[in-house]
């Protein structure tokens, strides 16, 4: 249980650095304005880091015995990953240079948004029915937090006039504090070495 539960808990801060820095090196791009899942349209870099990072979630969504329901979710948000990486996103926001602020609907950047289904409607539900058994307030309001977050995000991306140019932040938030209650779950079993299911 112990090694699957550290996958838990590298999982995010993998992903994260791994979107900062690919987001710092790729020309025209902005973390501020732009989606992490626009960095596929410059490098392979991120959708390997969709499939790692999916997989590492996956890993421990089925290694730790966290209840049918915690299971499900986290899972959910793992595959939502990996498909997200193995599907390829539209153009969003102005980015690539010279694309327009929003794209029509190509198949794979349809499957790619419909993959994200179950990573941003799974994070929350997860951290609210594992809140029981995980530190409640944390968890609870990480729940709040990360809708809060992608709405804003979402609202972005749909070029919301006065959020368009902070899409990018939102969304980084968004990712952010759901990885963050992920670690933190995942660190708590490895310290405390029992399941919560």
């Amino acid at each position: 249980m112990n090694r699957l539960a550290l996958c838990g808990v590298i999982a995010g801060p993998l992903f994260v650095l791994t979107f900062l820095i690919n987001g710092a090196l790729v020309p025209d791009y902005s973390p501020l304005r732009h989606p992490v899942s626009s960095l596929q349209l410059a490098s392979w870099v991120q959708t390997a880091n969709f499939i790692v990072a999916g997989t590492l979630v996956v890993a421990f969504a089925i290694g730790t015995r966290i209840g049918f329901w915690g299971s499900l979710l986290i899972g959910a948000v793992g595959i939502g990953l990996i498909g997200s990486g193995i599907f390829t996103t539209d153009p969003v926001s102005g980015y690539p240079p010279g694309s327009p602020a929003l794209s029509e609907y190509t198949w794979h950047g349809l499957v790619h948004d419909l993959f994200a289904i179950p990573t941003f409607v799974g994070w929350p539900l997860a951290c609210f029915v594992l809140a029981r058994r995980f530190r409640p307030c944390f968890s609870i309001t990480s729940g709040v937090a990360f809708i809060a977050m992608f709405l804003l995000s979402s609202a972005a991306f749909a070029q919301t006039p006065g959020l368009v140019e902070f899409g990018g932040l939102f969304q980084r938030l968004t990712v952010a504090i759901g990885f963050t209650w992920l670690t933190v779950f995942g660190a708590a079993m490895l310290v405390n070495r029992r399941d919560l299911g």
